[in-house]
C-alpha cells in the first residue's frame, strides 16, 4: 500500500479545462484561502433588526468630531444615516413645493367604512407620483376611527389623480369621512423616488408617466438608470448628489447630541449655498458624482452643468467643476478664490472618480486620468494614465495596500503607479456570464481583515446582484461563489464590513454585518471546494483506493458536534463528466467527517478522482489540510 497526499495548490482556476489544471481547486462557494489551505468564509448577522425601504447602492461611514459613528444608506427610495441600530430618514424634500398646508390641506383626510386606505384630497396639484413618499402632520383626533398617530407618519403613496392620493394604514376605518382632520395639517413631499435596477423600455409605455422622453415614438428606447447616490462628509456635515442629478447637504450641527440633526432631511446644495450666504445659480444643478477633496478641502463636481448656466439639458459629462477651498457653498470663480473648472479630453463621460493617497483617479469610458491639487492659479491639473480601458460600472473599483483595482468590461486591472491587466484565473467564468444589461449594480469593496477585494455581480440568470468573484491581493489567487449584496462597505470605524441586499421585489431591505458568526444570520451557510480530477498513481493504471485520512479542522465552530461532508468522486476518463443522474452518481462516494475521524474506509477503482469538502449545519467551521488516501495498483483494464 501507498499514501498520495492531496496538496492542492492554492486559489480556483476555472479558466482550464478540469483535468488539465490537476493539482489544483476547481469549484468553491463560501470559501476563501488562509496560508494557501480552504476554509469557509465568516458569516454574518443583520446589524439592526429593522429594514429600509429600497435597494441601497451606497454605503458611507464616517465619525464626526462628536464621536458620532455615523454610517449612511442611499436607496432608491430613500437616504438614511444609521446610528445605534436606528435608521435616520434624511430622505430631502422637493425643491418645488416641497410642502403643503392650509387652506389646501385644511380637512384633507377622507375615510371608508372597513378599509384601511386613506385618502387625501387637496385643492391643488401635487406633482407626484405612485411609490413617491410623503410625511403628514398636524392631523389631530381619530378621522374615521383610524388614529392621528397612524397618519401622522411617513407614507409611500398611490396617486389617484392630479390633486388627491391614497396610503394604507394598520387600522380599518369605523365609518366613512369625506373630509376631516383638523386645519393644521402638512403635507411634505420627499424628491422622487428612483428605480431599483436599470429599465429599458420603448415609448409612452416604457415607465413612469412624467419621466423619461416621451414622444419619440413607440420604437423609441428609453432608458431608465438604477438610482445610485454618492456619498462624502465635508468635516462634519455628509454632502450627497444622485447620480447624474441633484446635489444636497446634511449638516450635523454643534449640539453634542445628535438627535435635533438626526430629525433634519438633508437640504439641496443650492440651498446650502444661500445660508451661506453665496450665490444658489452658482451651483451645478446637475452633477455626475460629487467628491471632497480631502487633503486641500475643495468639493468638487465630476461631471457638471457649467457655470453661467442653470439648465439640465446643458450637462457636460466630461467637465469638472470645484468650488472655493474650504468653502463649499462658493461656487462662482473670482481672482480672490480658487473656485474653477476643466474638463477632461477624451472619452463620452466621466464613469467614476475615486480618492487614493496622492491624487484622484477619474475614469471615463475609455480612459484614466489623474487629478491632483497644484497649489497654483490652476488649483487642479490632469494628467492622462492610459488610454483603450474600461470599468464595467461605477462602483466597480477599490483600494487595498495603495493598489486600485478595478473590473473592465472584460479583463481586470490594476493601478499601481501604472495601469496593468491583472492575471485572473477565472475570467472566463466571470465574463461568460453577467447579466449585461444590469452591469450597473456591480459593486467592488474590500475586505481587509483577508486581503480581499470582492466583486458583487448579476450572473447571465439573474436580473440582481447574486454572485461574487474575489481576489486575495496578499496571496495572489482568485476564488468565487455566490452571495445576494447590492452595497458594500468595509471600514475601520465599524467592527464588521457592512453590506446591504434587498429582496426580489426591491421594497425593503436589510444592513449585515459580515464576518460575524458562521451563518447566514439565522439560517445554515451552505460552502464548499471541490478540487480538479487528479491522477491515481501515474494516470496510465487503475488504482484501488481502500480508505482515506482526512485531515480536516473545526477550530471556531459553535455546533456541539460539527462535521463536513466528504466525496471522493473517481472517474475514468476526463470526458466522463458527473450529469447528475444515477448513472453517474452511483459511484460517488460519501462520508461524514467529524473531529474524531481518524479515517475513512472506502473502495474506489479509477485512473482519476476529485476531491470535495462541504458543509450545510448551522455553527460549523472548518478548514481543510492534506487529507492522504490509501491505494494500490490494481491493472491496465
Amino acid at each position: 500500500m501507498s499514501f498520495l497526499k492531496l496538496q492542492f495548490r492554492p486559489g480556483v482556476n476555472r479558466d482550464q479545462t478540469n483535468y488539465s489544471s490537476e493539482g489544483g481547486w476547481y469549484e468553491c462557494d463560501k470559501i476563501r484561502f488562509r496560508s494557501g489551505y480552504p476554509e469557509k468564509i465568516g458569516g454574518w448577522v443583520k446589524s439592526t433588526p429593522t429594514a429600509f425601504f429600497g435597494v441601497c447602492r451606497q454605503l458611507w461611514n464616517w465619525v464626526t468630531s462628536y464621536s458620532d459613528n455615523f454610517l449612511s444608506l442611499g436607496t432608491n427610495n430613500k437616504v438614511y444615516i444609521e446610528s445605534g441600530g436606528i435608521f435616520n430618514d434624511i430622505t430631502p424634500l422637493r425643491a418645488t413645493a416641497p410642502t403643503l398646508t392650509s387652506p389646501n390641506t385644511n380637512n384633507c383626510v377622507a375615510t371608508t367604512n372597513g378599509s384601511n386606505v386613506v385618502t387625501i384630497n387637496l385643492g391643488t396639484t401635487h406633482d407626484a407620483e405612485t411609490g413617491s413618499f410623503v410625511t403628514i402632520s398636524g392631523v389631530t383626533g381619530t378621522v374615521g376611527g383610524i388614529p392621528d398617530t397612524e397618519i401622522n407618519a411617513n407614507h409611500q403613496i398611490t396617486v389617484i389623480d392630479t390633486d388627491s392620493f391614497s396610503f394604507s394604514v394598520s387600522t380599518a376605518a369605523s365609518s366613512t369621512v369625506a373630509a376631516g382632520g383638523g386645519t393644521s395639517i402638512t403635507i411634505s413631499f420627499e424628491i422622487a423616488p428612483g428605480y431599483a435596477t436599470t429599465t429599458a423600455g420603448y415609448g409612452w409605455g416604457a415607465g413612469t408617466w412624467g419621466r423619461g422622453y416621451w414622444g419619440l415614438g413607440s420604437t423609441a428606447p428609453v432608458l431608465f438608470p438604477q438610482r445610485d447616490w454618492w456619498f462624502d462628509n465635508f468635516d462634519n456635515d455628509l454632502v450627497m448628489n444622485v447620480r447624474n442629478g441633484a446635489g444636497y447637504w446634511w449638516v450635523r450641527g454643534t449640539t453634542v447630541d445628535p438627535g435635533t440633526a438626526l430629525a433634519t432631511r438633508a437640504i439641496a446644495l443650492s440651498a446650502y449655498a444661500t445660508s451661506e450666504g453665496f450665490t444658489a445659480n452658482s451651483v451645478p444643478v446637475k452633477i455626475m458624482q460629487l467628491l471632497v477633496s480631502q487633503n486641500d478641502k475643495h468639493l468638487i463636481a465630476f461631471g457638471a452643468v457649467p457655470f453661467g448656466s442653470t439648465s439640465e439639458a446643458d450637462f457636460d459629462p466630461l467637465l469638472i467643476r470645484w468650488a472655493d477651498q474650504d468653502t463649499p457653498g462658493d461656487w462662482t470663480p473670482s481672482t480672490t478664490n480658487t473656485a474653477g473648472d476643466l474638463r477632461v479630453s477624451r472619452g463620452s463621460s466621466i464613469i467614476r472618480a475615486m480618492p487614493t493617497r496622492q491624487e484622484i483617479l477619474v475614469w471615463t469610458d475609455t480612459h484614466l486620468y489623474s487629478l491632483q491639487f497644484l497649489g497654483t492659479s490652476d488649483v487642479f491639473g490632469l494628467q492622462e494614465y492610459a488610454d483603450n480601458v474600461s470599468i464595467i460600472s461605477s462602483r466597480a473599483c477599490a483600494t487595498a495596500a495603495n493598489v486600485t483595482y478595478w473590473m473592465g468590461q472584460d479583463k481586470f486591472y490594476a493601478y499601481t503607479g501604472r495601469v496593468e491587466t491583472l492575471p485572473c484565473t477565472l475570467r472566463n467564468h466571470v465574463f461568460k456570464n453577467i447579466n449585461t444589461e444590469q452591469t450597473d449594480q456591480i459593486v467592488c469593496g474590500t475586505n481587509e481583515g483577508w486581503n480581499e477585494i470582492w466583486w458583487f455581480y448579476p450572473s447571465a440568470q439573474s436580473s440582481w446582484n447574486d454572485s461574487y468573484v474575489v481576489f486575495n491581493h496578499l496571496e495572489k489567487i482568485w476564488y468565487y461563489g455566490t452571495i445576494e449584496r447590492t452595497a458594500w462597505l468595509d471600514t475601520p470605524l465599524r467592527a464588521y464590513p457592512q453590506a446591504c441586499n434587498s429582496d426580489s421585489t426591491a421594497a425593503s431591505g436589510y444592513l449585515y454585518s459580515h464576518e460575524a458568526g458562521l451563518d447566514d444570520d439565522e439560517s445554515a451557510m451552505e460552502a464548499y471546494i471541490q478540487s480538479n480530477d487528479f491522477d491515481l498513481g501515474d494516470g496510465d493504471k487503475f488504482m484501488l483506493t481502500r480508505r482515506v485520512i482526512p485531515d480536516v479542522g473545526f477550530s471556531g465552530s459553535t455546533a456541539d458536534e460539527p462535521a463536513v461532508t466528504m466525496q471522493l468522486r473517481p472517474r475514468n476518463f476526463p470526458g466522463s463528466a458527473y450529469r447528475g443522474d444515477a448513472q453517474d452518481t452511483r459511484n460517488i462516494i460519501e462520508s461524514s467527517v467529524d473531529v474524531y475521524t481518524e479515517q475513512v474506509f472506502i473502495r474506489a477503482r479509477a485512473r482519476q478522482m476529485a476531491f470535495k469538502i462541504a458543509s450545510s449545519a448551522l455553527g460549523v467551521n472548518w478548514q481543510v489540510g492534506s487529507p492522504r488516501l490509501d491505494m494500490r495498483e490494481d491493472g491496465l483494464k
